[in-house]
């Protein structure tokens, strides 16, 4: 008779952050104390919604204080051990860009860095394939807000 293990349910928010450098989008990928390249994200907090959760955690943990929310993206779950317990995972994702370009990595959260680059770049560099998905409808998403303004590329970012 085999025991089935019930995995402890987790809910976090994240963002992809976008900016302009030199009139190309830039994205934000932040390195985990593990070395990966991934979004800020975080728990929400007791009656927090995802994408309240989503801009607190963004700012927490890249010190970025000017965050504007422009589309919600797929959202993401996978399933991990943490210290010996079963976890799921999901993880709602936000598109936001910001006219920041200096980041703070919260080191007391094992962010190591915090680093700007151009799509191509970053989805090279992304750790995790779910991730890396993410960042690539980012990337679609982010072509579609700027083409329903009548802007071609290299032009500013959309409004929310």
């Amino acid at each position: 008779m085999s025991v089935k293990v019930e995995a402890r349910e987790e809910v976090s928010a994240g963002g992809v952050v976008v900016h302009t450098v030199a009139a190309e989008p830039h994205f934000l990928l932040i390195r985990d104390s593990y070395r990966n390249w991934g979004f800020p994200k975080g728990h929400l907090e007791d009656g927090e919604c995802a994408a309240d959760a989503a801009l607190r955690e963004v700012a927490e943990e890249t010190g970025l204080e000017t965050l504007t929310m422009l589309a919600a993206l797929p959202t993401i779950d996978w399933k991990f051990r943490f210290r010996g317990r079963l976890i799921h995972k999901v993880c709602h994702f936000f598109l936001m860009r910001t006219e920041q370009s200096e980041t703070r990595p919260q080191r007391s959260e094992g962010i190591t860095a915090c680093r700007w680059l151009p799509f191509e770049e970053a989805v090279r560099l992304i750790s995790y394939d779910n991730a890396r998905e993410v960042l690539e409808r980012a990337h679609e998403e982010l072509g579609a807000l700027t083409r329903a303004r009548g802007e071609g590329a290299g032009q500013a970012l959309p409004d929310a």
